[in-house]
């Protein structure tokens, strides 16, 4: 009975669908847009902190926390508001731009000159299930690593927690969403992130549990942040597409791929056959029309042959006459010479006629078409006919020389930010990009690796002409990982388009820097390319 109800329970288990866990990468790469935010006093020349809780971005210079984390500094005009980076910069100050306290969400903005990488929210709401994670800076971390109110105005890394949806409901008038993921005081107004690290809620505040910690945490719903953040005009990333994994994304490529070639090797087995058929009915058509001709050749020159026998006897016997009237006495020469004359134009007719109708049958009979000659009419009626030849790979719309309309392909992409639905850019032969920006080729692949001074992220465009499909993988990297990515692109310059070699330098030139990046992306966009017309 234990083992069967053992395997009961491991069979239902896999009938049941699994959660997906969060990406690390995805985490760690929202978590560098989230701020501690704190309250400062100032006496004579010391200023101090007085409380902090979390924030995070939502446009380079724009925060967002919760209403009750700036309070203290709303009321009191002595007091301000500092952003501390969690990576690498120097602390900030911010001022309130707008504060909501009914659904607890305030806007800040910085004021120095601090740029910070903004977060991604989701569009839709989350289901009722599945993994989240809190980010930010809880007190408690703070004081069991024994850092005193000095030590927050220093970059620390926040504090992450994983826990579960518990489900959305209302509570203190606007729309919450109850999770597990541990939080304390010093998280409010930091983001709850779903596995593509995108938020879905403001962390606020957490279940009273008699004076403890509780179990349960509410976060303000992004039914209520993205209202906030339109009415004041601000324009966050936003995307609303379900979250998934590069790992699904690569086997659901794998079997498009797959299904793809499957597709295509029936497709090519179908114009194989059509091409047999169509090799077999020409093959006919020119076994009949040449068995016909050579037949009528072989008759017209059995019948010239007859021909020219029966003129060829006709001309023997006026022969044969012409040398009896010679061999006649010289008396009766006279009275001869009219049939003389006629045996001798007999001979001449018959002959001529009996020479041209040898000659005649003869050349019929070598000229007559050989069995060869059906493979050769075969071939020409195969290449007059319409249609391109069924052996030849297909060919793309999109890969020559020329203007190209990208289209993002959404089944194929994995889309954390909010990135163009459409692209445009002009290709040529040898790699060049609008005329200006030269692509490497390595191992057949055309690719080109950017890596901006504006933003902390390294991105890697490849293009693949006969397919007609573009990609970027875009990876979101730390400071001190983006800086060796800066450091490595600063040691090359890329060679300029219709440069000698050019695709195949810049190809080796890159390599450094993509030997330096993650194994996988935290974004990858597919398009799918056309000719413009």
């Amino acid at each position: 009975m234990t083992r069967l109800f053992v395997l009961f329970a491991a069979l239902l288990a896999l009938a049941l669908p699994q959660t997906a866990g969060a990406d690390p990468a995805d985490i760690d790469a929202a978590a560098r847009g989230v701020v501690r935010v704190v309250i400062i006093g100032k006496e004579g020349d010391e200023v101090f902190p007085l409380s902090h809780g979390t924030g995070f971005a939502v446009t380079p210079t724009q925060i967002v926390t919760n209403a009750h984390v700036v309070r203290e500094a709303l009321q009191d005009d002595t007091l301000r508001i500092g952003i501390v980076p969690s990576d690498g910069a120097e602390a900030v100050y911010a001022r309130p731009v707008s504060v909501s306290p009914r659904n607890d969400l305030a806007l800040v903005e910085l004021t120095g000159g601090l740029r910070l990488p903004p977060l991604t929210i989701a569009g839709s709401p989350p289901r009722d299930s599945g993994d989240v994670t809190s980010v930010g800076y809880p007190m408690n971390v703070d004081r069991a690593q024994g850092l005193d109110l000095d030590d927050i105005f220093k970059p620390q890394p926040p504090v992450k927690s994983r826990g579960f949806i518990s489900g959305a409901r209302p509570s203190r008038q606007f729309d919450t969403i109850l999770h597990t993921a541990p939080i304390a005081r010093g998280n409010s107004g930091g983001p709850l992130l779903d596995g593509c690290g995108r938020v879905i809620g403001v962390n606020s505040f957490g279940a009273d549990s008699g004076g403890s910690d509780a179990e349960f945490f509410f976060a303000v719903s992004t039914r209520e942040l993205v209202p906030f953040l339109e009415a004041n005009e601000v324009t966050a990333r936003v995307n609303a597409l379900p979250c998934r994994s590069l790992a699904d994304l690569d086997e659901a490529e794998r079997v498009r791929i797959e299904r793809e070639r499957e597709a295509s090797r029936v497709a090519l087995a179908a114009q194989r056959e059509e091409a047999r058929q169509k090799r077999e009915r020409a093959r006919l058509v020119a076994a009949e029309e040449v068995q016909s001709e050579r037949e009528n050749a072989m008759a017209l020159a059995f019948l010239l042959t007859l021909v020219a026998l029966g003129a060829g006897f006709v001309a023997w016997r006026a022969w044969q006459a012409k040398r009896a009237e010679e061999a006649a006495p010289l008396d009766e020469e006279a009275e001869d010479d009219g049939a003389r004359t006629a045996a001798e134009r007999r001979l001449m007719i018959a002959g001529t006629i009996a020479a041209v109708a040898a000659i005649a049958a003869l050349a019929l009979w070598f000229t007559r078409p050989g069995l060869d000659e059906i493979d050769r009419r075969v071939e020409a009626a195969l290449q007059a006919s319409e249609g391109e030849d069924p052996d030849a790979p297909p060919q793309s719309a999109a890969n020559g020389a020329g203007t190209l309309i990208c289209t993002l392909d959404i089944t194929r992409s994995r889309i954390t930010g909010a990135p163009d639905k459409q692209i445009e850019f002009d290709w040529a032969e040898d790699g060049c990009v609008n005329s200006r920006t030269q692509y490497g080729l390595a191992a057949g692949d055309w690719s080109r690796v950017f890596v901006p001074n504006e933003e902390d992220a390294v991105s890697v465009n490849t293009y693949d002409p006969d397919s007609g499909t573009f990609r970027t993988d875009r990876y979101l990297l730390s400071l001190s990982a983006m800086a060796e990515a800066r450091e490595a692109r600063g040691r090359y310059t890329p060679p300029a388009c219709e440069t000698e070699g050019a695709a195949a330098k810049l190809g080796d030139l890159q390599g450094a820097v993509i030997a330096g990046l993650p194994e996988a992306p935290n974004e990858r966009l597919v398009y799918s390319c056309e000719a413009k017309n």
